[in-house]
């Protein structure tokens, strides 16, 4: 999907499967595993406010798309 928050609406697809078509609009993109610590994936996400660092967010998840049950640690930068 254009939109996918959270992992909404998006698929893994294995390598060679064939396309299948949707009915709205989508992005295709190649999959960029992230990294495995004891089985969970980690992704971290950054906020700036005027050019300068206000916070960072650490998103872990067990699946290969980060999805609404993943565990977010929020971050202030004083």
């Amino acid at each position: 999907p254009l939109l996918g928050r959270e992992g909404a609406g998006v698929t893994v697809h294995e390598a060679g499967s064939a396309f299948v078509p949707r009915d709205e609009a989508c992005c295709h993109q190649e999959l960029a595993p992230l990294p495995s610590f004891d089985g969970n994936r980690t992704v971290l996400g950054a906020w700036v406010v005027d050019g300068e660092a206000a916070g960072l967010g650490i998103r872990e998840s067990a699946g290969l798309i980060t999805d609404g049950y993943a565990r977010f640690l929020p971050h202030v930068i004083l």
